[in-house]
């Protein structure tokens, strides 16, 4: 089975001083080979086939054969790297926290360790017999989030 790390090696390589950046890498048992890459513009389907054909050249199916697919993140995949998140500022999000409860907001500040989001919440206001929705901002460090993800709205 091709390692990994070794594909993960090749396309670093490869993105080194390039507007790219390498998401994820997934092998399976059958020696499928799923790159995914991102960039603030937008990936090109050019470059994906330029980044294909380097991995192939860099791997010998005589030695071990291999199906292999680059190209983009899934607009509904959960970010993975910072890059994701900074992309994203700006956008509508849904973050699903370790403690089980999902926030819906604007995606409005990213750090190295936490992220901030702006969500209408349930909240008692005073004078108003029943909670009111109430626009805040919402702390999240990445340790405590399950993930996030690019919201839809459907």
């Amino acid at each position: 089975m091709i390692q990994k790390e070794i594909v993960r090696e090749i396309v670093e390589k490869y993105l080194e001083g390039k507007k790219y950046e390498l998401v994820d890498v997934h092998v399976s048992n059958q020696n499928e080979i799923q790159v995914e890459i991102d960039a603030f513009e937008g990936v090109d389907v050019d470059f994906c086939a330029e980044l294909n054909q380097y991995i192939q050249s860099q791997l010998d199916r005589d030695v071990e054969d291999y199906e292999l697919e680059v190209g983009s993140v899934s607009l509904t995949a959960p970010f993975k790297t910072l890059m994701q998140y900074q992309k994203n500022v700006g956008h509508d999000v849904e973050v699903l926290g370790k403690d089980g409860k999902k926030y819906r907001g604007v995606l409005v500040e990213v750090n190295d360790d936490d992220f901030s989001i702006d969500a209408e919440v349930l909240e008692a206001v005073e004078g108003k017999k029943r909670k009111q929705k109430v626009v805040k901002t919402l702390n999240f460090k990445y340790s405590d989030v399950k993930y996030t993800v690019y919201d839809l709205k459907i």
